[in-house]
């Protein structure tokens, strides 16, 4: 599938999403754009799963009816991530236009 990763995660993750054909926000050129822009913009260039970060993603734009699927994750840091690529894959791969899927990685926490 091709996956779009939102600004907001760490680019890391573009390689070590297996078998899928990952590219950023950045590297294609749509950084800045709005929400419903990038939504629109990616799905006109064939882009099957946008992955973010932002959890209230839902709240503003309705998956409903779009040919992309949107996967949100419960964090943004690498170091969280790193430990949950099973399961982010996993969704990826379950992902269906216009679809949902929030994905329990953990979130970060300060030590005391």
């Amino acid at each position: 599938m091709k996956v779009l990763l939102d600004e907001n995660l760490a680019h890391r993750l573009r390689k070590n999403l297996g078998v899928h054909e990952v590219f950023t926000v950045s590297y294609k050129g749509w950084a800045g754009l709005k929400n419903g822009e990038l939504l629109r913009t990616a799905e006109n260039n064939g882009i099957e799963v946008f992955l973010t970060g932002d959890q209230t993603l839902t709240f503003e734009q309705n998956p409903t009816g779009r040919t992309i699927a949107i996967v949100a994750l419960s964090s943004v840091e690498w170091g969280i991530l790193k430990h949950h690529l099973p399961l982010i894959v996993a969704a990826i791969d379950n992902a269906l236009p216009g679809s949902f899927q929030a994905v329990d990685c953990g979130t970060f926490t300060r030590k005391k």
